[in-house]
């Protein structure tokens, strides 16, 4: 049987450790520990498998290699890694010698050249090789029953089949296809405007770049052939760069690199105590293999040694104007630039501004104060400067976090309404994980090991920024911004070494032009009509006040119905119910629960009918009433949260009217309240079945897409397949709850809840519904065998959303299952809707439209026009939405005009 090499590109390795996971970890003094704990992990792995008989550990040595003589320009624009990944990596190649590996360098070489050398030398020993790397450019190595490329991380081997299958060429045909390709992380030119779909077509007739260039004549487009003959030169030298050196070492004693450590970990014991490597530690103290003397004296050096520490930066006060414009002389409009703004509250229409922040380099950040009022201020910068000094600072590439908040302040004060952004770091991290905190503050803490200054232990109790002395102020404002341009490099790097580098564009294409158009949507608002809610207002306490009464006396005493605690009791005590379940704090009454009871006491009925009537009372009714009396024209501004769902769907908030109910009466009826202003109409444009149509475009079953491409009624074309012609249309609205339930992970139990049937019969609507949509069910399982692959989901637009299914509990994976399926649709939709409102508001603008977007909620948004121009404008942006995307079956909206919300239904 052939021995087997384990060869592992140690650098490429370690980097892919540090960004596989959602989040990094720390020990308790704050030092990083991610890296080392990948790390950990995989030895672990190492140990418990026996198909490795040779493991070797292949790194890059400092200094330049033969490749930086071929192209002085190679790897030049590297930046360097991360300060928290490069505290970690010293820390690794130590343990790999104390724990009893070696490793392979050379000066001059890089680590994947030692790697082909390996390859090389271990094919002519006839030994097997597995190569740990995550790095396409080894993928020019493999050969099927000799060598293989194992990602350790998603556990994903790459032999022929998988590499032509990702790539559409073969493994052999790598070192021309990135010749052409080229690699601007490392500098290798390639052939200027082909990318991968052309270099494949290429690769495919042609087989190899020699062959390209014979037949260069014969090359279309035409395009392409005069791209290919500008690059020649730099075509063959990227090939120079590209393939890898297999001859740097004349041979390798094999058995130097023997995988015959045993409890590697043991040497090193200590400082898996110092870096907290949990795991580990329990495997080792389970089994004995260390005293307790040595485990308290350990512990004890250990506690003593570590400690945190803060970055450290410069923090400087602007007060002079010279001193201002020196700055900003060193700005172009290529420099990245972080922003932050200070002002006196979070409302931006009675809060103002007090000063501002801004970073472009690693060393110092900047606060420019302008509005600060105490006693004994100095002097600070005239607003009139601060102005232009701030339209200076726009000129550039800005970057913020949560930016929009910021803009709604700057714009206001300098009376413009498109400032241009390059990049949010909320968004970078919320495209990262978007399950993640994203506040600032901990992001600081969690990617940067930074704790920073807390607003409450710089602003006193009862006051705001403005009272801030200065100096303090300073230390605050300029951290924000220094942290902000820190994160923003960081996740980038994060992004890409995660694979993800194309969110960094869909970002810049996407997600940053949404801040503009959801900021004009909240600057807007929307009219509420005032008097139609106070006299709505007085039926419902009229309606409180007889279910009240009512519920008293089905309780045969009187207690406060809102108190949990006190309904529990008269339910589950006094009137014997019995009970569902308890909590920490006595009996749950929860929606659920109380629905479960429904036909066990009539005071259920009027409970939950109670409950729904006080919620419209005090969660809409009341607020807009107060939130429209602030506002001079009775217009109602709520806050999007455009990173507020783990989907991607918008949240909104202050108030929230994404969930204003839909399925009451007294519901719809809120929505009257919504109303266009004198000589205007609301327009009403909502998507029609989009997840459905998603599911017909993905899976391509060809009964989904024949209904949706002949336009007929999916869930009566559902209810005919799952019971028949004649019963259809009567079973229309159960189909309905089908086809979306099983979008949203709905198993037997909860269908036959919602249907009000047997969990029987729910099954064999299940098993009857993916018997007549045959693709759908392979289609679901795809998406969940993907995801546990991947470790997440992409949507249309190659969002991510992770799922750590390995360290879940079979509860977490279950729903994992439900949740991966449920965001390629949620997600997709999102994207869609996203991307037509970008380009609703782009036209409303660059066609000076009298319109204005209003409300987005889920697959349906709302504007607000010109009455005269009311269906013109609505078909237009119907066709807009219509024609945003173009999916293998069509997309369609529905369009409504009315004067009120209530009535685009």
């Amino acid at each position: 049987m052939s021995k087997v090499v384990t060869v592992i590109d140690t650098f490429g390795f370690f980097f892919r450790s540090f960004y596989a996971l959602p989040q990094h970890l720390k020990n308790k003094d704050g030092f990083p520990t991610g890296l080392l704990t990948g790390f950990t992990n995989f030895i672990s792995t190492l140990q418990k498998q026996h198909d490795s008989d040779y493991i070797i550990f292949a790194i890059d040595t400092k200094g330049p290699t033969f490749r930086n003589e071929i192209d002085p320009n190679y790897k030049a624009n590297r930046k360097p890694p991360p300060e928290e990944l490069s505290m970690q990596l010293p820390v690794a190649i130590e343990w790999i010698e104390k724990m009893g590996y070696k490793t392979l360098g050379k000066v001059g070489f890089e680590a994947d050249d030692m790697i082909a050398t390996v390859v090389k030398l271990a094919k002519e020993k006839e030994y097997k090789v597995r190569v740990v790397s995550h790095d396409k450019d080894l993928y020019q190595l493999i050969e099927d029953d000799k060598v293989v490329v194992i990602d350790a991380i998603k556990r994903k081997n790459m032999d022929e089949d998988a590499c032509f299958l990702k790539y559409g060429i073969t493994p052999k045909q790598f070192i021309d296809y990135q010749s052409i390709l080229g690699d601007s992380a490392d500098n290798v030119p390639g052939v200027k405007g082909i990318g991968k779909v052309g270099a494949e077509k290429l690769l495919v007739l042609y087989k190899t770049l020699d062959s390209i260039y014979t037949h260069i004549d014969e090359i279309k487009p035409p395009g392409v052939q005069k791209k290919l003959k500008e690059s020649h030169e730099s075509a063959y030298m990227s090939k120079e760069l590209v393939t890898l050196k297999n001859d740097v070492l004349d041979s390798i004693d094999f058995e130097e690199y023997k995988m015959d450590v045993e409890n590697p970990f043991l040497n090193i014991y200590d400082e898996l105590v110092k870096y907290e490597q949990n795991a580990v530690l329990r495997v080792i103290h389970a089994k004995n293999m260390v005293s307790d003397e040595v485990k308290t004296q350990v512990k004890a050096e250990v506690a003593q040694e570590t400690q945190s520490k803060n970055l450290e930066f410069k923090a400087t006060l602007v007060s002079e104007v010279s001193q201002l414009q020196k700055i900003l002389d060193s700005l172009t409009p290529e420099t990245i630039v972080a922003f932050d703004t200070e002002t006196t509250g979070l409302d931006y229409d009675k809060n103002s501004l007090v000063g501002f922040s801004f970073c472009f380099n690693d060393e110092e950040a900047f606060y420019v104060p302008f509005a600060h009022f105490y006693l004994g201020v100095p002097e600070q910068i005239s607003k009139e400067v601060v102005a232009s000094a701030m339209r200076k600072i726009f000129n550039s590439k800005v970057v913020g976090h949560n930016i929009k908040f910021d803009l709604h302040f700057v714009t206001r004060f300098l009376n413009e309404n498109d400032l241009d952004v390059y990049a949010d770091s909320m968004i970078l991290a919320w495209l990262i994980n978007s399950e993640s905190a994203l506040g600032l503050d901990k992001l600081s803490d969690k990617l940067l090991n930074h704790k920073m200054v807390a607003f409450k232990d710089t602003v006193k109790k009862g006051e705001t920024f403005a009272s801030v002395e200065l100096e303090d102020a300073t230390k605050y404002a300029a951290e924000d911004a220094y942290i902000t341009l820190k994160l923003f490099y960081l996740l980038n790097e994060k992004l890409e070494l995660q694979d993800a580098s194309h969110l960094i564009d869909y970002s810049k294409k996407v997600e940053v032009p949404f801040i503009n158009t959801l900021l004009d949507m909240e600057k807007d608002g929307i009219r509420v009509d005032s008097s139609f809610l106070e006299e709505f207002l007085k039926e419902v306490k009229v309606t409180l006040s007889k279910l009240t009464k009512d519920i008293y006396a089905l309780a045969g005493s009187e207690f406060n119905i809102n108190s949990t605690k006190q309904l529990g009791v008269i339910l589950f005590e006094h009137l014997g119910l019995p009970v569902g379940k308890k909590t920490k704090t006595g009996y749950s009454t929860d929606e659920k629960v109380l629905s479960s009871l429904k036909d066990k006491h009539e005071i259920i009925t009027s409970l939950l009918e109670y409950r729904e009537t006080y919620k419209l009372y005090s969660t809409y009714i009341e607020p807009l009433l107060k939130l429209s009396a602030l506002d001079k024209d009775s217009r109602i501004h709520t806050s999007f949260v455009q990173t507020g769902t783990a989907t991607g769907r918008l949240s909104s908030k202050n108030p929230n009217l994404q969930n204003i109910p839909a399925r009451t009466a007294q519901g719809l009826k809120i929505r009257e309240a919504f109303v266009a202003s004198e000589g205007k109409k609301l327009i009403g444009i909502d998507y029609s079945q989009i997840e459905l149509r998603l599911l017909a475009h993905y899976s391509q079953d060809s009964v989904l897409v024949d209904a949706f491409k002949a336009d007929k009624d999916i869930h009566l074309q559902t209810a005919i397949a799952l019971f028949g012609e004649d019963e259809a249309p009567k079973k229309r609205a159960v189909a309905k709850t089908v086809n979306f339930g099983l979008l949203y992970g709905m198993g037997q139990k909860k269908l036959s809840q919602t249907l009000g049937i047997t969990t029987k019969e729910a099954k064999e609507i299940i098993e009857k519904y993916f018997e007549s949509f045959p693709t759908v069910k392979t289609y679901f399982r795809s998406i969940v065998d993907n995801s546990k692959e991947m470790g997440y989901i992409e949507t249309l637009l190659k969002r991510r959303r992770y799922f750590d299914y390995e360290t879940a509990s079979p509860m977490f994976r279950a729903a994992y299952d439900r949740e991966s399926v449920n965001s390629v649709f949620q997600g997709s939709a999102s994207d869609l809707i996203k991307l037509a409102m970008n380009e609703i508001a782009k036209v409303i603008k660059k066609e000076g439209l009298d319109a204005k977007m209003l409300l987005q909620i889920h697959d349906e948004l709302i504007f607000e026009v010109d009455a005269p121009q009311a269906q013109m404008l609505g078909e237009k942006f119907q066709n807009i939405m219509e024609n945003i995307y173009e999916l293998s079956i069509p997309l369609k909206a529905s369009m409504n005009i009315g004067d009120n919300w209530g009535e685009l239904k």
